[in-house]
């Protein structure tokens, strides 16, 4: 349908919002974006209220200070509720716009999830005729879904289960192919073949996420899908090494690169990430506090530094010919300012003199100090990464439930 003017006019609640025609189609709002391909008007006043077709004004009866909120999310990506106004109201509003609570900022999501505890409550989006563009790309999220997150469906908490059963059968295999009584003949080939299998259902799980995946770009680059790039190209270069060289050969039976290869296999015990929620706040605990990390790495730099040098003077530099041999370099020192900062204390080596025990106090006393200081934050960002995470389990079980109802 082609309307009046190339200017649109929002009437939601008695106030106006103007922007172009063209740019309703690429509003992340859906009921806006429908109003743009509607055919007729009678199209048009299954989606609005009320159509001004001289003014090109559609009227909405909603809440104005919430579409507001909503707009400024358009604009500039964050969503939150509005001050003094209920959850579960804006929640509403939002699934009439069209948006999803995954669309909130992670502060009001635990807000409305906690809201919606309480409340025993549960919102179903409008169900609409669909496309069959539209049934075809539902199916492709569906799939990735299944692949991506094991609470979506019971289909994908039973592959995940698969899958995990297959880690940990190479990872046992990995274990036991280095154990003197597995290389055998017979015992090489039942690992090979058990091996083949493992390695097939990888490459087919991998190959199936990258091709319902919507950014193929953006999945090469996650960094779990590069793990598991890791974890099965070694065995086909392995393979392919094989078939090249021969099974006895000397580049066989002397290649390190080789023996390299297999023991890189040992990344597939991260791919338990994908499925264990601990796994999965470490990691993003690990990335959201890398200038945590970074500082705790400068800290214990300095303090290696400034111990271990005073450390090798104090026993050996003063007296080099009877002084402690342990403390011979700056670089041996190293290894016990770390131990002893960590207050792991090997007793491999250890100060004799008395000013190198007072020393080594201090440094303990030092080492408990520093590492403290940086730990409290990286474990407050580890409290609120595994509260995130678990809202989303718990959203995409919600959603599961009431997949089922519908």
């Amino acid at each position: 349908m082609k309307f009046g003017s190339r200017l649109c006019t929002l009437n939601v609640g008695g106030r106006r919002f103007s922007f172009p025609v063209d740019l309703m189609k690429h509003l992340p709002l859906r009921r806006l974006s429908q109003l743009h391909r509607c055919m007729s008007e009678s199209e048009l006043l299954e989606l609005c209220d009320d159509y001004d077709r001289d003014r090109n004004e559609f009227f909405f009866d909603r809440h104005s200070e919430a579409f507001s909120f909503i707009m400024l999310y358009v604009q500039h990506g964050k969503l939150r509720f509005v001050p003094h106004m209920c959850e579960l109201s804006f929640y509403n509003e939002m699934l009439y716009w069209g948006l999803e609570s995954s669309d909130l900022q992670p502060c009001c999501q635990r807000r409305l999830d906690d809201r919606m505890s309480d409340c025993f409550v549960h919102f179903f989006p409008e169900e609409r005729p669909r496309s069959p563009e539209e049934l075809r790309s539902r199916w492709l999220e569906r799939i990735r879904r299944t692949f991506e997150e094991p609470t979506s469906s019971l289909v994908a908490q039973i592959l995940a289960s698969v899958s995990m059963l297959f880690v940990v059968i190479s990872m046992v295999m990995l274990c036991a192919s280095t154990l003197p009584d597995w290389k055998t003949a017979e015992t090489l080939d039942q690992h090979r073949i058990i091996e083949a299998v493992c390695i097939g259902w990888f490459t087919v799980e991998c190959i199936v996420r990258f091709l319902v995946s919507v950014d193929k770009w953006e999945f090469v680059r996650r960094p779990l899908n590069i793990i598991d790039l890791l974890a099965i190209t070694p065995y086909y270069v392995s393979v392919t090494m094989t078939i090249l060289t021969g099974e006895n050969s000397q580049l066989q039976r002397a290649g390190v690169s080789l023996r390299v290869l297999r023991i890189m296999r040992i990344f597939w015990v991260i791919k338990l990430a994908r499925h264990f929620l601990g796994l999965q706040t470490l990691g993003l605990t690990l990335r959201r506090c890398y200038r945590e990390m970074m500082m705790l790495l400068v800290f214990v730099c300095v303090a290696m530094a400034i111990f271990s040098a005073l450390a090798q003077l104090l026993e050996h530099g003063l007296d080099p010919e009877a002084g402690n041999k342990d403390y011979a370099s700056i670089p041996a020192a190293c290894w016990w300012v770390i131990i002893s900062m960590t207050t792991v204390g090997y007793g491999d080596m250890y100060p004799v003199t008395v000013a190198g025990r007072v020393l080594g106090g201090v440094c303990v006393v030092s080492g408990i100090v520093l590492l403290a200081l940086p730990i409290t934050f990286i474990y407050h960002s580890f409290i609120q990464c595994y509260h995130e995470l678990k809202v989303r389990s718990t959203r995409c079980c919600n959603s599961l439930s009431a997949e089922f109802i519908n």
